[in-house]
């Protein structure tokens, strides 16, 4: 199990795919692991230096006290790939990572080559539904959490048809250290890219589900409108498209780093 050892923490990761490949990270939602990426990681890691992590708080990576700062989730992929040596990379994120791409594509431009992100919104619900849900963790558990969270992720016809898919990630978000979660709904609670995202200049592409409660198509479609150049995809899914819509997830991401 690779770990990156820091000081006070550690990041879990996992690489894969030809060495001198062009690398590609990609970076968990909230309440999942590394392992959320297990529909496209052997589409991708011919093509691509495969480099997934589990995001602070989360999987086998520290749950340092909170509360959390998106800048904080952003710099960590940073240290990672200074640690890693990785000049320049390929990112796609989901949700949380989304968010997360986000930041970087403002402050970190240099460090990246095309972004993806996907069922994310440049400020994701509101500050007192995060505070709300990270009071909800810290006094009564993560069960409290993750008894709703397979109609948020996924639609009714993925639930009754692929009950296999979606206890593997709610098994995900049942394990997730409940300081670590909490202390990320805190970096939701204030992350808030609405004005900056126009600043973005690396070729971007943005996904949305089509059905996706959370984090919606009128979202994604304000991310585009505001950055010049990006690319639109909207899936046939809800908020965790990569899973519920795996393949035209993939080739959609394929299609734009290959392109």
């Amino acid at each position: 199990m690779p770990i990156l050892k820091l000081d006070p923490y550690h990041i879990h990761y996992e690489l894969d795919g030809p060495e001198n490949a062009p690398v590609l990270v990609l970076s968990n939602s909230l309440g999942t692991t590394l392992d959320m990426w297990a529909p496209q990681i052997d589409a991708l890691r011919w093509k691509f230096r495969v480099l997934r992590y589990d995001t602070r708080g989360h999987g086998e990576t520290s749950a340092i006290p909170g509360p959390y700062q998106l800048a904080q989730l952003g710099r960590d992929v940073l240290t990672l790939m200074d640690a890693l040596n990785i000049e320049r990379a390929h990112f796609c994120g989901i949700s949380m990572g989304g968010l997360t791409g986000l930041w970087l594509g403002v402050h970190a431009p240099k460090r990246l080559n095309k972004l993806i992100v996907s069922n994310t919104a440049a400020r994701i619900g509101t500050e007192e539904g995060w505070q709300d849900r990270a009071h909800l963790v810290r006094s009564a558990g993560i069960p409290e959490v993750a008894d709703g969270a397979a109609s948020r992720w996924f639609t009714p016809g993925f639930i009754q048809h692929q009950p296999e898919r979606v206890e593997m990630l709610l098994r995900q978000l049942r394990g997730s250290p409940e300081a670590g979660y909490a202390a990320c709904c805190d970096a939701l609670a204030v992350a808030d890219l609405r004005d900056e995202i126009s600043h973005i200049e690396v070729p971007l592409l943005v996904i949305a589900g089509k059905h996706d409660p959370v984090t919606t198509p009128e979202d994604a479609r304000f991310i585009v409108d505001r950055v010049k150049g990006a690319r639109y995809a909207e899936l046939e899914a809800s908020h965790l498209s990569n899973v519920e819509a795996s393949a035209a997830f993939t080739e959609a991401v394929l299609k734009f780093l290959v392109d």
